[in-house]
């Protein structure tokens, strides 16, 4: 007992060491590279000490905060989610009511719409600030101008939004109509009803049919009970893989007569509670009505969640989860309402424009002496200088992002592209972080056999006929002398001392890799009619026109294809055979004995086999390098040669065999059944056996496969990173094939390491590992999602802040969940602009967390495309996207907001100059249809015309995609930027004011026609040098508003004295006045551009 209680407590005491022990950040404990956490500081001492001092030094900060999160809680608590009993056919069984199994991706409804959308609008202070002047001018004491000029702009920026977000709504609505309303045939006791996909219930028994090619969204559990027992589904809208995986059905149902006994028998499935987790299910079956009851076990291989497809046979299943609780959904996060980053700092820039406004009211107020009724008189200057924040600049700028829309959509070097959410086109201009899918994205997708390594001789693509040509003489021989033949092979098998000749190495190794695999051969029928295309089937002649392979992975499907291509074909498969075909046609019959299937651990699959002629025993192997590498015999050229194949990109397998006699063969059935029966530590002990046979095996060949990428996707991931931008590789696919990806695709450079983070599964090893991956410098990281939990739960910034400073990382065994977490904590950590790129249905959260979602559309169908916020067609579009519309889009919005503002300030200063000149009254200097018009028709064509201005040619920034840096440091609106415009608005607006009161003394009441055409050319002049590349819009604009305003004076009478405006004093100097606003700026923007030129203007020069 007391040695018990001794370590009981060293392992408390070891656990609590290491709660308090930080993450080692710094350099200086890894000189000795004993360090671990046991020898890491203390620290958090004392932090438990919570008095009175605490409370009071913010303590009651942290309880009140905890206070709210619990009625927060409370308030949006959710149904728990329970295991479940379900009876076949039953659904009035269910002691539960489930939730319906219908989609909604609506984010109002018909009386959440208009609270809704203003409640968006409203949240920013911009429009908040306009609401409330717009609401001061019904107050008869505080009106300074006519309603219209203040209510009109605000209708219309709340209209146009209304409008788009309505049109944007009734789609959403659309499309999950039409989902909702997709028919499915359910099994009832009458026999087959069509149902709606909404009305599906659990308990159902739903039959699909390979034809139902959309995916099987709302029907999300189904058991197999079709003959002969298995079936293919494809995952791809779930995990991302397009591989086909085997599907089992519950033995107990497969022995019943007929579909119609399903509902003769008492029987109930057990199923856990919904799960986020998309590759484990636990269950049980259970029939009642035999003696004793049937039990059986049900795995992921018995399952088929949402959102994946049926490709081959049919299946009756009965439903399990509906609705939101289908792992799809549960994996799916909901659209945020997403604000780019120029919204953001224009809000902030208007804050302090509101500051400075305030100010300047209260200063005017108190040079007045606070006399009278002073408080009104403040609130009289704030709506009277209400001009400084203009709100022209919210529709300059929706028009503006509309305009980007259109051109992105436009560009014929990016056909096909779509713009989804017009309110972001500027962050395309801000991005650091990339992060995107491989498989579909990167990759085809799509396996091309490229080499076969024997060890003394390689076979590349252009030789392929050289080992066609071995095994059509090698069978040929066979047949001719069969005995011979195979007698002849067996002793060069059987003496390891004799040299194998190259035709017999090459014959064994086609062979293996014709035998060793999980594909199955489906022949497609023709025929429409259920029992003609059954019979089809069964005469099959194995003909090759329709002969299609499936397989859980597309690598194998790649090598039996190669082995057809060169004379040895697979032709038929079940459950305990295999047939394959020859070059002359005559075909050779296995039994399948066991299968070893691929597993995460394992990295290899292995199948025993015995051939029907003559009844040898082989045992196959394949798997990856580093698994097989101490299980094949000593060998000098396996190492060497995978290294090679993985710097060319080809993902590696190597071949294995072993011949085992038929004691040998029975001692391990015996062995492994036995094995596979026992209650506790059945993985370990079945591992166990298996590895008693994976002894010094015969080592046939080195095989290398090409996963095809898309097209220019090595420059194009090479343009991203001149730009500047850090790439994040997150697939839900196994670590091998991503960092082979990783590799070929260029992500990671030639003379780059690749640090591999060993699986950790608790708080001591990820600490160890992170500690280790540190003193690596400049290395790409390579993770799985389960490591990344356990670091993210431990140690989350201090992952976060070693990974971004990777010049790539790779997260690989990803869920839809943990890819959609990674972009969150980027968000958070970093507070840079990230962005998302996938082509499935398990990219969709990802490209909804992201600041802004790329959607592919692809093979695996329409549905990132469709929840992302710009479509495109092919991976290589994103560079143009980014450097040239991105590039373009962020500068003109900048220009626009920043010369909008600027239009506001130098009206509000004329109006400060204009009441401190006429003893600080609240009168405004310019009324009705002049303020309109200046907003407007005046002003708006010309600097609405900066949306068409840009600085380098699209082909200059694509060549030199480093411009692209400095906008992710924002210079081109900063506050630095802001104040610049502020002072030129003030220089302008005092010098214009001045000037006309100045020039102007004796015919003091034309000061208003006066200033007022001075402000229109001051105004025309400084779009003009804004302006860096000319567009003949522009000039069209600078033009027509100029005449637009001198045609207008003709009608202002009550404004303009039109005989005045006609002499030549006038004219020479409202000239002179505008010279002096202008030409200082000039000058000035001359000598900068001569002695300190923008990076972009050396380029253009």
């Amino acid at each position: 007992p007391r040695g018990n209680s001794i370590s009981q407590f060293s392992i408390e005491d070891e656990s609590s060491n290491l709660d308090e022990m930080p993450l080692m950040m710094s350099e200086e404990g890894f000189e000795n590279d004993e360090s671990d956490y046991q020898t890491l500081p203390r620290a958090r001492v004392g932090q438990r000490n919570r008095g009175l001092g605490w409370f009071l030094l913010g303590g009651w900060k942290v309880l009140c905060g905890s206070c709210c999160d619990c009625l927060l809680h409370i308030c949006r608590r959710k149904k728990e989610l329970k295991a479940r009993t379900v009876w076949l056919g039953c659904p009035e069984k269910c002691e539960e009511k489930y939730p319906k199994n219908a989609i909604k991706n609506q984010k109002y409804n018909i009386f959440t719409f208009v609270p809704g959308v203003l409640y968006q609008q409203f949240k920013f202070f911009l429009n908040l600030y306009f609401l409330v002047v717009a609401c001061s001018q019904f107050v008869p004491s505080l009106k300074i101008g006519y309603l219209y000029t203040y209510w009109a702009p605000l209708g219309f920026v709340l209209a146009v939004t209304m409008v788009r977000e309505a049109v944007d709504e009734v789609r959403r609505c659309q499309r999950d109509q039409d989902m909702n309303s997709q028919l499915y045939s359910k099994l009832t006791m009458r026999g087959k009803i069509q149902v709606k996909s909404s009305d599906i219930q659990v308990g159902d028994l739903i039959i699909v049919e390979k034809p139902v090619t959309d995916p099987t969204v709302l029907i999300p559990f189904l058991f197999c009970f079709f003959s002969p027992g298995t079936c293919f589904i494809r995952t791809d809208q779930l995990d991302g893989e397009t591989d086909w995986k085997l599907r089992v059905a519950v033995g107990c149902t497969q022995r019943l007569p007929a579909v119609g006994d399903l509902f003769s028998i008492s029987a109930y499935v057990y199923a856990q509670k919904p799960q986020l987790d998309i590759h484990s299910f636990e269950g049980n079956f259970t029939r009642e009505d035999t003696d004793p009851p049937i039990h059986e076990s049900l795995s992921i291989e018995n399952t088929l969640w949402a959102s994946t497809v049926v490709a081959s046979g049919t299946v009756i299943g009965v439903v399990i989860y509906t609705g939101k609780e289908t792992r799809s959904v549960l994996n799916t996060s909901y659209a945020k309402n997403k604000v780019g980053l120029l919204d953001l700092e224009l809000n902030r820039l208007t804050k302090a424009l509101f500051l400075a406004q305030v100010v300047l009211a209260v200063v005017m107020v108190a040079l007045q002496g606070f006399v009278g009724p002073w408080f009104r008189n403040l609130f009289r200057f704030i709506v009277l200088f209400s001009y400084i924040i203009p709100i022209s600049l919210r529709v300059n700028l929706d028009m503006g992002k509309s305009a980007y829309g259109w051109m992105i959509t436009k560009d014929e070097n990016i056909p096909g592209t779509v713009v989804r959410t017009s309110t972001i086109p500027e962050e395309l201009g801000r991005l650091v972080y990339l992060l995107t899918d491989k498989t579909g994205t990167l990759t085809q997708n799509e396996m091309i056999f490229k080499r076969l390594h024997l060890g003394t001789v390689s076979y590349g693509t252009d030789t392929m006929d050289e080992i066609q040509n071995h095994i059509v003489q090698s069978y040929a021989q066979s047949s001719s002398g069969s005995t011979t033949g195979s007698t002849s092979w067996k002793t060069q098998a059987s003496g390891p001392k004799v040299r194998k000749s190259v035709s017999s190495r090459i014959h064994e190794a086609v062979k293996a890799i014709a035998l060793c695999h999980n594909v199955t051969p489906v022949y497609e029928s023709h025929v429409g009619v259920n029992g003609e295309t059954e019979s089809a089937e069964a005469d099959q002649d194995f003909s090759d026109d329709n002969r299609t392979y499936q397989a859980s992975s597309p690598d194998e499907v790649a090598l039996v294809r190669w082995t057809e291509s060169v004379g040895l074909t697979l032709v038929n498969r079940d459950l305990t055979s295999l047939q394959l075909k020859t070059p002359s046609g005559q075909i050779l019959s296995f039994y399948i004995l066991q299968i070893f299937p691929f597993t995460s651990e394992s990295k290899r699959m292995g199948i025993i086999v015995r051939e029907e002629s003559t009844g040898d025993i082989t045992f196959y192997m394949k798997g990856a390098d580093v698994a097989m590498a101490s299980i094949v015999q000593y060998n000098d050229w396996l190492e060497e040669e995978c290294g090679n194949m993985a710097r060319e990109g080809l993902r590696t397998l190597v071949v294995a065999k072993k011949s085992l006699s038929e004691e040998q063969y029975q001692d391990f059935e015996s062995r492994y059944n036995h094995a596979k029966l026992s209650i506790h530590d059945r993985t370990l002990k079945v591992a166990a056996v298996v590895e008693s046979l994976e002894r010094e095996m015969e080592l046939l060949c080195l095989t290398g496969v090409e996963d095809q990428l898309q097209a220019d996707v090595r420059p194009t991931l090479e343009l991203l990173r001149n730009a500047g931008i850090k790439i994040w590789m997150l697939t839900g696919d196994k670590l091998e094939t991503a960092t082979c990806i990783a590799k070929s695709s260029h992500l990671v450079s030639r003379n780059q390491d690749i640090h591999v983070f060993r699986p950790v599964s608790n708080r001591g090893e990820a600490h160890l590992e992170l500690n280790a991956f540190r003193r690596k410098h400049d290395c790409a990281l390579v993770i799985s999602g389960d490591s990344l939990e356990v670091c993210l739960r431990y140690y989350e910034h201090e992952f976060v802040e070693l990974a971004c400073q990777c010049p790539a990382v790779v997260c690989c065994r990803c869920s839809p969940t943990q890819k959609a977490q990674i972009v969150r904590l980027l968000q958070q950590h970093t507070a840079n602009r990230t962005c998302a790129i996938g082509d499935g249905g398990n990219d969709v959260s990802m490209i909804q967390a992201a600041d802004c979602g790329i959607g592919i559309e692809g093979k695996e169908g329409k549905q990132a495309s469709l929840a992302a916020d710009f479509s495109i067609t092919q991976f290589k579009h994103i560079g143009r996207l980014l450097m040239v519309h991105g590039r373009n889009s962020y500068k003109r919005s900048a220009a626009l907001g920043q010369f909008v503002m600027h239009r506001g300030m130098i009206i509000s200063t004329m109006q400060a100059v204009f009441s401190s000149v006429f003893y600080f009254a609240s009168v405004p200097l310019y009324q009705g249809f002049l303020m309109v018009g200046y907003a407007t028709i005046y002003t708006m064509f010309p600097v609405f015309s900066l949306v068409l201005d840009q600085d380098v040619k699209p082909e200059m920034a694509l060549l030199y995609p480093e411009l692209y840096k400095d906008l992710t440091k924002g210079r081109s609106l900063s506050f630095k930027t802001f104040l610049i415009w502020v002072l030129i608005s003030v220089y302008q607006g005092g010098i214009l004011m001045y000037g006309a009161l100045v020039l102007f003394e004796s015919e003091f009441v034309h000061v208003v026609a006066i200033s007022f055409t001075a402000l229109i050319l001051t105004e025309l002049l400084m779009v003009a040098l804004t302006i860096r590349t000319w567009h003949w819009l522009m000039v069209v604009a600078e033009f027509f508003s100029l005449g637009c305003y001198l045609a207008s004076l003709a009608f202002l009478n009550e404004y303009f004295d039109l005989s005045f405006i006609t002499t030549w004093p006038f004219l020479w100097k409202v000239s002179a006045i505008t010279l002096v606003s202008c030409l200082p700026l000039y000058i000035i923007k001359y000598l900068k551009r001569k002695f300190s030129p923008p990076s972009y203007s050396k380029l253009s020069s």
